[in-house]
């Protein structure tokens, strides 16, 4: 009966499951989204919140991290690797006389720094060089091509890929024994499993090398920087859950006026079961099943409907929208199915209190 009476006007109906489909799009659809950005900053910081970056502290002695500084924190950290880094700058040119400043890192260890995209990148560097690949293709350099630094010939052995967090902008590097003109290093980089771990070292490293307010090394860390980005987005999310709940409410105030209308015009055949034997408990669940059938309609579509633009929405922030049917996007889906049932039996309460209470007599009468 409930189904058969949402038939009856096709159109009222369709127009109070549609205001419950833009309500559970609303907030699925937002929810994904902050979802998504969430993952992206993630990605970014993630690699940046698993290492510690060592430097010379304000107090210090020297300019730079001497060897016995960096034996020291070999011992502290055992088993994160630990990358000693002298750094220069110099300009590299391309066969047509082009010309590119760059940045030049001097590392032992380059595996553990850099991952690259053609190539090889050696646990232990000894004579070759890697590029970025955006200084690479600017200057026509390929694997194998050699250059040149502080008047010493390298070949290229490795392509850097520049999207992480070592191979960003314009970078040479080469083995370490190139910059041996520098006595100290200019920072040491502790690539750790995980934030946590890094945090860890992070903690041993201060109580080793730095008592009370003196500062022998500078010692800094962006796990805590992606604690603080995840917090923010949790916050973002719980508001976007809000904005998109205020469709929802006012979906919910269609389905009001639609039970209303449809118990008012219905008044003298419920009168008519009334006086027949049925009693107010089934004239309420019938009511009320008709506002949870609207709920479940908008709520099945909108859920679908969120679920293809989640797809979208991935795949431009994330580039991959198969991350939509994770458990952190997916929960969306099913609030925003869950507060559209909610709100419209909720909705369907007055009607159906208000018919199931109307006197059969008064209601025979209209």
């Amino acid at each position: 009966m409930a189904w058969r009476n949402l038939g009856r006007n096709r159109v009222r109906t369709a127009l109070a499951t549609l205001g419950i489909v833009i309500g559970v799009v609303a907030i699925a659809s937002l929810g994904i989204a902050g979802v998504a950005l969430q993952q992206q900053a993630t990605t970014d910081l993630g690699s940046l919140a698993n290492e510690v970056t060592v430097r010379s502290g304000a107090d210090s002695d020297t300019d730079g991290v001497t060897d016995e500084q960096v034996e020291a924190i070999r011992s502290v950290v055992a088993d994160a690797p630990v990358v000693p880094e002298k750094t220069n700058s110099t300009t590299l040119s391309s066969r047509d006389g082009e010309e590119t400043f760059v940045s030049v890192t001097g590392v032992t260890n380059a595996d553990a720094l850099y991952t690259v995209s053609a190539g090889d990148s050696p646990e232990r560097l000894r004579s070759g060089a890697l590029l970025t690949n955006g200084t690479a293709r600017r200057l026509g350099i390929e694997l194998g091509d050699p250059v040149t630094y502080d008047g010493r010939l390298y070949r290229v052995q490795g392509i850097i890929e520049s999207e992480d967090g070592f191979g960003g902008g314009n970078e040479l590097v080469v083995p370490i024994s190139a910059l041996d003109e520098q006595e100290h290093y200019d920072s040491v980089t502790i690539v750790a499993a995980n934030g946590d771990e890094a945090q860890e070292i992070v903690s041993s490293l201060e109580s080793r090398f730095n008592e009370g307010d003196e500062e022998e090394l500078a010692i800094t860390n962006f796990a805590g920087v992606q604690e603080n980005v995840n917090s923010f987005f949790n916050t973002l999310n719980l508001a976007l859950l809000g904005i998109g709940a205020i469709s929802l409410v006012v979906a919910s105030v269609a389905i009001l006026n639609v039970m209303l209308m449809s118990t008012i015009e219905r008044r003298g055949e419920i009168g008519v079961l009334r006086a027949v034997g049925i009693r107010r408990g089934e004239v309420l669940r019938m009511i009320l099943a008709e506002a949870a059938f609207l709920g479940v309609i908008g709520g099945v579509v909108g859920a679908a409907a969120s679920l293809g633009t989640g797809l979208v929405i991935f795949e431009v922030l994330a580039g991959d929208p198969t991350l939509v049917f994770e458990w952190a996007s997916l929960r969306y889906l099913g609030y925003g199915f869950g507060f559209a049932v909610a709100a419209s039996v909720l909705s369907g309460l007055y009607p159906a209190w208000k018919a199931a209470n109307d006197l059969p007599v008064e209601a025979l009468r209209g």
